[in-house]
């Protein structure tokens, strides 16, 4: 009995690689750090918590570098064939700078909120959770086991739904928050259910382990089995806001703070979207003719209503300009279900995949640059309507001609090279896997977008109505927009690296 027991005890003895699990693991410990500061720091100076969660997520990041030399796996089994719960490779690495990158940003926008809304944001609460979400964010696209990836997804989206609702005595914070929370948890149950027929139907839950095993399930299981990967696939449908589970966006990004709606615009992205990759392509390829069509069906109707929604936002309605971001994000995320749909129906995923996330890279810069001008605005218009932004040149010439440059990259319009090159990645996908229908409805939706992108851009530069209104712009502010405007410049400057980097060899 112990010589049966002995091999399958050091089957279970997994080695631990600090290094590959070091830009998680620091953003943790400084949110710890920071949520135990909190206590000794007077009120007077809580503004240092900022900075060190600031200098925390830049470290995070900086973390990233000795990892480019190759791929590594740590939390191995070490009999039988390797499987590893936390792998990194080039798609690990380049969500994982995606997603600190935004929360790095997400962060200088927040140092400038909580010194306006002291008295209503609690800042020792507010960046511990932002640090832990970040953590969660990281750790998601190494986690090669089906556990390991819906805990990272709740670490990352549980302290979101405390940083909507942290504004104290707002309800349409608390009632932000609340959609949020229903909505994800609601995606969370359904994703555990289909999770646990997954295991039940293969003994496993590695991914490249379910991956071999799902196709030869005995046939008694095959039905749980079907239903476990249709499930799993609608939890992770939510995560990514897509239509119909896209209820909850406009409400959550016009009830959180401002820094708070960014962050979630594009971490919160990076967040579904790379576990709906990693679900799809490296756990059920052989399901491809399941979800391609599904994710087919799932991208039109997101960018459709997406854009729909935004076209109507009303230009002197309260909180306009958010909630059209809001709406053009949506749009956006139909975009990117384009290129994983493609993965379905092509013998080449990774070059479809490598779409996806090109085109993420890209909308997170732009999209976190046009978020950090609203924040300018809104410190002087605190109904940010797109009315507001009539006349920025007259006052602020520099943040107009940036913030028309975010917008023009979202439309995909030069000289907003990048997002150019982008969607016409992301088109060639649609076509590459036969997917013509697809392509049309996606070049109809972006004219549709073309039409309020180009409306909002037109109002920047008109005469503005009344007394011109000076923004002052913070140092935090200035090197949030600064950084995404020199990204954007760069990347529409020589996109073909960001398209090469992720074209081939993301797993």
């Amino acid at each position: 009995m112990s010589a049966l027991a002995q091999p399958l005890a050091q089957s279970l003895v997994q080695s631990v690689d600090w290094l590959a699990i070091a830009p998680p693991t620091a953003a943790a410990v400084v949110a710890l750090v920071v949520l135990v500061a909190d206590l000794f720091v007077p009120e007077g100076r809580k503004a240092v918590l900022g900075w060190i969660s600031v200098g925390g997520l830049a470290v995070s990041a900086l973390l990233l570098l000795p990892l480019l030399g190759g791929n590594r796996g740590t939390f191995c089994l070490t009999g039988g064939p390797r499987a590893c719960s936390y792998t990194v490779d080039r798609f690990t690495l380049v969500i994982q700078f995606l997603v600190l990158g935004g929360a790095l940003l997400a962060a200088l926008l927040s140092v400038t909120a909580l010194k306006d809304g002291r008295r209503t944001l609690p800042e020792g609460e507010f960046w511990f959770l932002l640090l832990s979400s970040a953590a969660g964010a990281a750790l998601l696209p190494a986690s090669r086991d089906l556990a390991t990836l819906v805990v990272a997804l709740e670490v990352a989206s549980l302290p979101a739904f405390a940083l909507v609702g942290i504004r104290m005595g707002d309800s349409r914070s608390s009632e932000a928050a609340l959609k949020f929370f229903l909505s994800s948890v609601t995606a969370t149950a359904v994703s555990l259910m289909g999770i646990s027929f997954v295991y039940a139907s293969t003994g496993t839950l590695y991914l490249t382990q379910v991956a071999d095993r799902i196709q030869h399930v005995d046939g008694q299981l095959h039905t749980l089995a079907q239903t476990g990967v249709v499930l799993t696939l609608i939890g992770f449908a939510f995560k990514t806001a897509a239509v119909p589970f896209h209820f909850w966006v406009p409400d959550t990004y016009v009830g959180a703070p401002l820094p708070v709606a960014a962050y979630l615009s594009v971490v919160g992205k990076a967040v579904g979207f790379s576990g709906l990759i990693l679900v799809t392509v490296v756990g059920f390829p052989s399901y491809a003719d399941v979800w391609g069509p599904a994710l087919a069906v799932l991208a039109a109707l997101t960018m459709t209503v997406g854009n729909v929604g935004a076209l109507r936002q009303q230009a002197t309605r309260a909180y306009s300009a958010v909630r059209l971001l809001a709406w053009s994000s949506v749009g956006q995320a139909g975009y990117l279900l384009v290129p994983i749909a493609a993965a379905g129906y092509t013998k080449d995923a990774q070059k479809a995949i490598g779409s996806t996330v090109a085109y993420a890279l890209m909308y997170a810069a732009v999209n976190l640059g046009a978020f950090a001008v609203a924040a300018l605005v809104g410190r002087t218009k605190h109904l940010n309507r797109i009315a507001d932004y009539r006349g920025l040149y007259a006052t602020n010439p520099v943040t107009a001609l940036l913030m028309a440059f975010f917008l023009l990259c979202l439309a995909g319009l030069p000289p907003g090279v990048i997002g150019l090159f982008a969607k016409v990645t992301v088109f060639s996908a649609a076509v590459d896997a036969g997917l013509g229908w697809l392509a049309v409805v996606m070049a109809v939706n972006v004219v549709i977008a073309l039409f309020y992108y180009l409306q909002w851009t037109a109002l920047l530069f008109r005469a503005p109505e009344g007394e011109p209104v000076k923004h002052r712009v913070p140092a935090p502010l200035t090197a949030a927009i600064s950084l995404t405007a020199v990204l954007g410049i760069a990347l529409s400057g020589a996109p073909q690296l960001v398209l090469r980097f992720t074209a081939t060899g993301l797993f």
